[in-house]
């Protein structure tokens, strides 16, 4: 049964969790969006080495459950590693969850999350 269309209209943005290079190529890309002031909320959040996983589990939760205009997550495979509980236990249609490569990372089908379902999906 398809979902309600309440349930995705006004899901209209792409959000990224990713490392500096895949951040910067989807922006230039033009997925790039702030909510206007005074909360202002980027729909991005680039993650380098220093950053703590409680910033990304924060990010991933702000995307996924508080804010009602993201359609799709794209998160780098590796990052989503980092917070790799949050992203197994996330079952939701939306926003779309996708876990991505990055240049350094490449992907890898036996970590991807959704995937994993599909395949449990079809008995595999």
């Amino acid at each position: 049964m398809a979902a309600p269309a309440s349930a995705y209209k006004d899901r209209q943005f792409l959000a990224v969790i990713g490392d500096e290079d895949s951040v910067t190529g989807l922006l230039l890309a033009g997925i790039g969006h702030v909510t206007p002031a005074p909360d202002s909320q980027k729909n991005f959040l680039v993650v380098d080495s220093k950053t703590e996983a409680s910033a990304i589990e924060e990010a991933f939760v702000r995307f996924t459950e508080e804010r009602k205009d993201i359609g799709i997550l794209l998160i780098n495979q590796h990052i989503a590693e980092k917070i790799r509980h949050r992203v197994d236990s996330y079952t939701a249609a939306f926003p779309a969850l996708l876990e991505i490569p990055s240049k350094d990372h490449p992907y890898d089908p036996e970590k991807d999350s959704v995937l994993r379902r599909v395949r449990r999906l079809f008995g595999e």
